[in-house]
């Protein structure tokens, strides 16, 4: 008995199995949230193309969300297109939600990231696995199951959490391909590394790793030497892009359902200035993601190499190649940390390993040093993160639940909040999250009601006074566009 305990408790695969068993758990934290916490923009407009598909049926090729402002792509959408990405997440969520009623729509949202996080877990651990060692490959799971930020963010209804672990799918089945030469593997991996492309093309930096481990095997010479090398790496390159290629042919055609996405790359030149290096090293990697108690495991990660391989800080290299191309949306928007995440996690678990192991260093001192260290990084880390599970507008979803009571479910609702589509998510209706035109030309597009939670501001004012207000508290109010109690005036905007 007494070494069949010894052995369970020294099997990887016990505690990666209790990592995936608390993983889950931690991810169920407020998951019965309305979409109104952190990032619910965001959130709401990937969970309106889930609502759509669930409603209405699933056509990949034609996802569709309840904005037809013109404020995504300049252009009035009156079909509610929503190009971004290979809807595949939406596809999931609806289809997961339609089986299982049981459970709320916004529910399965959360539930279908979390559970694309336990696979991410699981091939992470075998990563880690094959370039760490197998304690290795449990810590690089422990990291990415329990780093705050990621808890937050791999249970939020966005496609990342899937993007990633299609993307860390592939990079798994390359590594098996560079180390049995088997074609199978090598299809495989292409087939997924295309699918995450589709997804989101900014994940095209997992390449990176997967370029260093063709040349530490074969190096540039070797490949050079060997044509059936050169040919299959034009194969896998065909079989990234061009179904990534087909899909920008046939989304081209709707232009008005495409967000504009040239701000991202380095919309405001902030590349390499000092506000990037701070924004991204200081606020994001050092504080939200580490919480200053990491780094030190992340910084001896970085800089250990083992038995002079490579992959972690190639992994590392990728991931600032990312960063600093999507320069401005990483550091507006710490969502887009999401995908560096494994290669942070594998990080951390070497420089867990080195102190573990106490190359040149007291043992005691070095392990102690660990787990002080990985203790006040998941404290502070969830200092750091934890209001973003709050509810801070509770009024947006009052003011919802009147629109659903007051309102035909075909009507077309302006519900005006500086473009946040979490307003209108709330209303379950279609329409405008912010005026984009005048009154007169919204209700000749089709506006019927107008909700607003700013009593105060001059469109909200303006309303008041020419139409019927159907119903007023002190949080929200509710107008009928089509009862005009005072003649209308073109307002320019």
């Amino acid at each position: 008995m007494k070494k069949l305990i010894v052995k369970i408790f020294t099997s990887e695969i016990f505690w990666l199995s209790i990592i995936l068993v608390l993983g889950f758990g931690v991810r169920l934290y407020k998951i019965n949230n309305p979409i109104a916490d952190w990032h619910s923009w965001r959130q709401a407009d990937t969970a309106s193309v889930s609502k759509n598909y669930f409603n209405s049926g699933i056509n990949i090729l034609y996802p569709k969300y309840h904005d037809v402002s013109s404020i995504q792509s300049g252009w009035f959408n009156p079909n509610g297109y929503r190009f971004v990405e290979l809807p595949l997440f939406n596809v999931a969520h609806a289809l997961l939600a339609k089986s299982f009623p049981n459970l709320s729509f916004e529910v399965w949202g959360r539930l279908t990231a979390i559970f694309c996080a336990e696979v991410s877990m699981v091939v992470l651990y075998f990563l880690g696995r094959r370039f760490l060692g197998k304690w290795g490959g449990v810590l690089s799971a422990f990291f990415f199951a329990f780093i705050p930020y990621n808890i937050y963010f791999t249970r939020v209804i966005l496609p990342e959490p899937l993007t990633t672990v299609v993307a860390l799918s592939a990079l798994l089945a390359f590594v098996y391909f560079i180390d049995t030469d088997n074609l199978v593997y090598f299809f495989v991996s292409g087939v997924l590394m295309s699918i995450a492309m589709l997804l989101k093309p900014y994940i095209g930096f997992f390449l990176v790793p997967m370029i260093y481990l063709m040349l530490d095997k074969y190096g540039v010479e070797g490949i050079m030497k060997n044509s059936k090398m050169i040919v299959l790496g034009f194969i896998f390159l065909d079989i990234i892009l061009i179904p990534l290629l087909l899909w920008k042919v046939w989304m081209n055609q709707f232009a008005a359902g495409i967000p504009f996405v040239e701000w991202a790359f380095n919309g405001d030149k902030i590349r390499f200035r000092p506000a990037f290096w701070r924004w991204i090293f200081v606020e994001r990697l050092g504080k939200l993601i580490l919480a200053t108690w990491g780094l030190p495991l992340f910084v001896i990660g970085a800089s250990w190499v083992k038995k002079n391989k490579y992959f972690v800080q190639a992994f590392l290299f990728g991931a600032f190649l990312y960063v600093s191309i999507v320069a401005t949306a990483n550091v507006r928007h710490d969502y887009y940390q999401i995908f560096i995440i494994p290669a942070i996690s594998l990080a951390c678990a070497a420089g867990s390993l080195y102190l573990i192991k106490g190359y040149n260093l007291n043992k005691t001192i070095s392990r102690s040093l660990l787990v002080f260290s990985v203790i006040l990084m998941l404290v502070f880390g969830f200092y750091q993160i934890k209001d973003f599970y709050n509810i801070n507008h509770p009024e947006l979803i009052r003011a919802g639940q009147a629109v659903n009571k007051l309102t035909p479910k075909n009507a077309w609702i302006v519900a005006p909040y500086n473009g946040d589509t979490a307003f209108l998510y709330q209303t379950n209706r279609w329409g405008w999250p912010a005026v984009d035109s005048s009154f007169e030309k919204l209700i000749e597009r089709g506006a019927d009601y107008y909700v607003s939670v700013n009593l105060g501001d001059t469109d909200t004012k303006y309303v008041t006074e020419h139409f019927k207000v159907l119903e007023q508290t002190s949080e929200y109010l509710v107008a009928d566009l089509h009862q005009v109690i005072k003649p209308l005036r073109e307002v320019a905007k």
